[in-house]
């Protein structure tokens, strides 16, 4: 173990699975974005991450189990990307990441939304999401509420009046 890893430190371990400039970009686009193609990946990248770098990115992400990959019934040259279990339990880390980010860095309102929502709804929203998640990627029964929807609306809203204005 000591060779492969710094240290055992499970926050070591953590950041050495995640921390790089665009892991965590990668599942919060397909977390928050519902973007499970590499297209879509591609071209919604709101950091816009190289094809080649998203490309290394959903190997090493399917390799250290944060996501699946299965070919598509309707085409079979593209890949479904898929949030595993230990992915939809960053929920907490990212909802976090967020509220930081939005007190501590020049974050766009427009982009802020959703950290605002998932902070103001606390743990009660962040498990209504990942049981939403758990839904849309590990096929499980769908919630009756839906929290995507309702950070996707916030979003659209905000856009929408930055636009306006």
């Amino acid at each position: 173990m000591k060779g492969a890893h710094r240290s055992g430190c499970p926050i070591n371990l953590t950041l050495e699975m995640l921390v790089d400039r665009w892991s965590l970009i990668v599942i919060r686009d397909i977390m928050f974005g519902n973007r499970r193609h590499y297209r879509k990946l591609l071209n919604n990248s709101e950091e816009g991450i190289a094809s080649n770098i998203l490309a290394d990115r959903l190997k090493r992400l399917v390799a250290l189990g944060l996501l699946s990959r299965r070919d598509d019934p309707e085409h079979q040259q593209k890949g479904i990307y898929s949030l595993t279990k230990p992915a939809i339990e960053l929920v907490p880390l990212l909802a976090h990441l967020g509220s930081w980010g939005r007190r501590h860095t020049p974050a766009s309102r427009e982009l802020s939304i959703r950290a605002q929502l998932l902070e103001a709804g606390g743990p009660p929203m962040w498990e209504a999401f990942m049981t939403e998640l758990r839904s849309l990627h590990l096929g499980q029964p769908a919630p009756a509420r839906s929290v995507l929807k309702e950070l996707q609306a916030a979003f659209e809203s905000t856009r929408k009046r930055r636009n306006q204005a």
